[in-house]
Formats: structure tokens, C-alpha cells, sequence
């Protein structure tokens, strides 16, 4: 079971996903934004970061960009449905593990999710 930090300003979204995650028997913490997400970095350690690129204050690639100055090691997968904060993305391949673009299925995010885990030998 991985700790995952979800961030997305979407509450159905962020309850689809988050349920999700925890279906496959994941640990999720779900916030509505990035200073949040910040913040539960801070307080406590995540095996892996899930974050909307699209919020208000600071989007998800700041989130990601924050995040990983501190904690090179933490998986980062983007999630989007707009095609020009997908090539945003695309630009930051060193510190991203990937991005799933907007509608996605539970099954597809969850796979994603496990593949970015089991990338970096995380179970």
C-alpha cells in the first residue's frame, strides 16, 4: 500500500480518484489545491504525488517543481485536459513520471498510478 498525495480542485474528480486509489488498496490524502498539497508534504511523507496541472494559486507543474527540489525521489504523475498544459508538462520530463489527459477511466488512472510506483520500486 503506497501513500499517495492527491491535489486536484474538481471535488468529483478529486472523490472519483481518490476512492479510486483507495479501492486498490492505496493510502490517498486528498487536498483542493496546491498550497495544500504543499503543506501535507511537509507534515508528512508521500510515496508518490497525483496533481491536476490546472488550479488556482499554484498549478500543478509549480506543485510538482516545489515538491521534488526537496524530494527528488517522489513520483509525479500530472493529470490534465488541456493540450497545451500537456506540452507545459512534456517540457519538465525529468521530473515528471507522466501525464494522463482528462476524461480518464478508474482503471486507467489506477494503472498509471502503479506504473509510476513500480518505476521507481515503490509497492
Amino acid at each position: 500500500m503506497a501513500a499517495i498525495l492527491l491535489a486536484e480542485d474538481d471535488e468529483a474528480v478529486r472523490e472519483f480518484v481518490k476512492r479510486a486509489l483507495a479501492h486498490y488498496g492505496h493510502n490517498v490524502t486528498a487536498v483542493g489545491d496546491g498550497g495544500s498539497a504543499l503543506a501535507a508534504l511537509e507534515e508528512s511523507p508521500y510515496d508518490l504525488l497525483l496533481t491536476d496541472i490546472v488550479m488556482p494559486g499554484m498549478d500543478g507543474i509549480a506543485l510538482a517543481l516545489k515538491a521534488t527540489k526537496d524530494r527528488p525521489a517522489l513520483p509525479v504523475v500530472l493529470m490534465t485536459g488541456f493540450a497545451n498544459e500537456r506540452q507545459r508538462a512534456h517540457n519538465l520530463d525529468a521530473l515528471i513520471d507522466r501525464v494522463v489527459s482528462k476524461p480518464f477511466s478508474l482503471k486507467e488512472i489506477c494503472a498509471v498510478v502503479e506504473d509510476a510506483l513500480q518505476a521507481r520500486g515503490i509497492q
